[in-house]
């Protein structure tokens, strides 16, 4: 998570969110024989979460089974592999290193036996290899985030950490993973000086620890806040002959501009929030190609919508998600939405759902909107049919047939959301059938919203496993509404923040 959004919130809330505005009414033409692109699902493949201990949970586990029936996400990313609450690393009375990766197993096995690879970051700091063991951070886990006392040692704990992944799983299986060094080497969570040559220095010793075990494991970075060090990091590696498998980095759309773009003058000091993530990613990818490094994978290992007014409990969350999967298409090869679940204590326990924590699921198993809005744009096709409109993605199946997203984004803040007016869309299909069959399926204040239901049983803190089920029972998307186009169109409509799926058979 990115503490320099924090900071910040008061003056974020006086900048624009969108970018756009949509319009009431609206007209747009689709030729289903139009020639295709790859469309991969980038935002799907990857998801955040928390921190490592919590993968002992059954309350974690039933979130990743639920989150992963309706996206099927092949990897998980999360904070704190090397935490003290693991036991990973102690000394004996002389100094020497002793190593217990006991729960580090236990950890990867529960995510292998629910299909899910990680992405280990690795970090933070085991007390008894700090330089400084007091160096903790404000989360309420307190992990340390200093650099280690001795290189030597930190090598040999990279060592032992891989070998015993290798052995454990074999090289064909780990070599199918990620590692990233650190988590947000720029902010607070390393206190290495200087910030930057420091942890180059952590990175070059664990790309190399890692290499040195399987040349075939994969490791890479910076993993940085808001964007930044990219072009640093690419130059550092290249310069010192350090291998780097991927380029991975964060940023969030209430992160600032002045955090995530200070280099660039030409990037409007209000430049809407639903621009700045894939501003940024594009930014990182030309660092990557001036760098030389073109092709290196990029990975976005955290993100997520705004965050004010508890939006990320909202319908709100499935139409920005859209608006950012069509803007970052094809500059990106995986987006990790931070995070799956409210199983999740940066902050401590959470005292009850719905507080505006970042999960798709909010605590006891509670689908959120955000749960079915990923849930609908799963279904899209994987070619996509190139379309002008800000606020629809076209996309084709191997059969022929269309799987078309529509939404009506809108600013979550009280006095936009009070002034927004539902949107009419009518699609005009060329290609198909005149009468063809269309369904449609949709995430709007009665379909998938579990606020107002959580609301009629009173709000409960502490909701019993039957209110559960209730609220996920009562929030279930229905059975696709069957329609057919009338001499080609269709006319949908959809309230504000509304996240709409049409399936049209030709």
């Amino acid at each position: 998570m990115n503490c320099l959004r924090l900071s910040s919130l008061k003056a974020l809330l006086l900048l624009p969110l969108l970018g756009t505005l949509s319009l009431s009414a609206q007209t747009i033409t689709i030729d289903a024989n139009a020639p295709t692109t790859p469309f991969p699902h980038f935002w799907e493949e990857m998801f955040g979460s928390g921190r490592a201990a919590l993968v002992l949970r059954q309350s974690y586990l039933n979130d990743l089974k639920a989150v992963k029936q309706v996206t099927d996400f092949r990897y998980v990313r999360f904070h704190a592999i090397l935490h003290d609450e693991l036991g990973v690393y102690n000394e004996d009375e002389h100094g020497n290193p002793v190593y217990n990766f006991a729960y580090v197993n236990q950890v990867y096995d529960n995510l292998l036996a629910n299909g899910v690879r990680p992405v280990v970051e690795i970090g933070f700091m085991p007390k008894k290899l700090a330089f400084n063991p007091d160096a903790l951070h404000p989360f309420w886990y307190k992990q340390n985030v200093s650099p280690p006392k001795s290189m030597e040692k930190w090598d040999g704990l990279i060592t032992a950490f891989a070998k015993n992944l290798v052995q454990r799983y074999g090289i064909d299986e780990v070599s199918q993973w990620y590692f990233e060094v650190w988590n947000e080497p720029n902010i607070d969570f390393w206190n290495g000086i200087p910030r930057q040559r420091s942890y180059f220095e952590l990175y070059d010793h664990t790309a190399r620890d890692l290499k040195a075990v399987s040349p075939r494991l994969r490791v890479g970075g910076p993993a940085t806040a808001a964007a930044q060090w990219v072009s640093a990091f690419l130059k550092h590696t290249a310069e010192n002959n350090v291998p780097v498998d991927f380029v991975s980095s964060h940023g969030y759309a209430d992160d600032t501009v002045e955090n995530m773009f200070p280099d660039d003058p030409s990037v409007p000091k209000d430049l809407p929030m639903d621009q700045r993530v894939c501003r940024a990613i594009g930014m990182v990818r030309n660092q990557m190609k001036a760098a030389g490094k073109p092709k290196l994978p990029l990975f976005w290992t955290e993100w997520n919508v705004p965050g004010h007014n508890q939006s990320r409990d909202t319908t709100y969350v499935g139409a920005a998600l859209a608006n950012t999967v069509r803007q970052c298409d094809g500059l990106v090869d995986m987006m990790s939405f931070w995070t799956f679940s409210d199983v999740f204590e940066e902050g401590g326990p959470g005292p009850r759902p719905f507080i505006g924590q970042f999960g798709l699921r909010a605590e006891f198993g509670i689908n959120k909107p955000s749960y079915y809005g990923f849930a609908l744009l799963h279904q899209l096709g994987d070619r996509r049919i190139a379309n002008n409109s800000p606020d629809i993605i076209v996309t084709k199946l191997s059969d022929g047939s269309l799987k078309i997203a529509a939404w009506n984004l809108v600013d979550p803040d009280p006095d936009s959301l009070s002034k927004a007016k539902p949107r009419t869309l009518t699609l005009v299909l060329r290609g198909t059938s005149a009468s063809a069959r269309a369904t449609t399926q949709r995430v709007d204040n009665e379909h998938g919203n579990v606020l107002p239901e959580y609301a009629k049983i009173g709000k409960p803190d502490y909701p019993t496993p039957q209110q559960v089920e209730q609220l996920n029972r009562a929030t279930a998307l229905p059975t696709p509404e069957e329609t057919h186009l009338q001499d080609h169109q269709l006319t949908v409509t959809l309230e504000p923040n509304a996240l709409l799926l049409i399936t049209v058979t030709p």
